[in-house]
């Protein structure tokens, strides 16, 4: 019988969370399991991984097989890393104390890292909200300027309309000026010649 570290579902719809399981590789995907070593979410940033590090470790040892990304989450751990160097110490490539110092300098390693990733969401997460409530409180301020736009309309005073009908005025007052002026202009004109033909017939007699 084969032994696989594998998930096992769990969750609902669009919210699921995995169990990391020891399970005969027959089993089905969310079917009996021989024992649970640990628990995965990824509906986190980042994501919580949860696990018996010792007894996983043993699964591991004794030749277990492991799926895809429970192989990504116990590299991830540093399980495999562990076990790779016990193993060098098994062939005497190291002894146990280089073996644990190396790993509790690779686990400062990666704490560091996380923890780093972890402040820069937070920092991410307080700019967005700054950023959000900016923007909300300089809409809330447009908003109400237009609403006492609204309420307190400006009345403009049109003025040249009364200046174009006195224009108009004037026009029409300057209109019969402009004719008696015209007519006088064309008595005089037929008075002349009549003065010019009497004095013609005086000279004549």
């Amino acid at each position: 019988m084969a032994t696989r570290i594998r998930l096992q579902r769990h969750g609902k719809k669009g919210k699921a969370f995995f169990h990391l399981v020891a399970a005969d590789s027959r089993a089905k995907r969310d079917g009996k399991f021989i024992e649970k070593l640990g628990v995965y979410n990824p509906n986190t940033n980042p994501a919580t991984i949860e696990i018996n590090f010792d007894r996983t470790l043993s699964w591991v040892q004794v030749g277990a097989e492991m799926s895809e990304t429970a192989r990504a989450i116990l590299s991830y751990k540093g399980v495999l890393h562990k076990n790779h160097l016990l193993n060098g110490v098994k062939k005497g490539a190291l002894s146990t104390e280089q073996a644990e110092a190396k790993f509790a300098a690779w686990l400062a390693e990666k704490d560091a890292k996380v923890s780093g990733k972890s402040e820069g969401l937070a920092k991410n997460a307080a700019a967005d909200k700054a950023a959000r409530l900016k923007a909300e409180a300089e809409a809330n301020i447009a908003k109400a300027a237009a609403l006492e736009a609204k309420n307190n309309p400006v009345e403009e005073v049109v003025e040249e309309a009364p200046v174009v009908e006195a224009a108009a005025e004037e026009a029409t007052e300057e209109a019969p000026v402009a004719e008696a002026a015209v007519e006088e202009t064309t008595e005089e004109a037929t008075e002349a010649p009549a003065e010019e033909a009497g004095e013609e017939e005086a000279s004549a007699e």
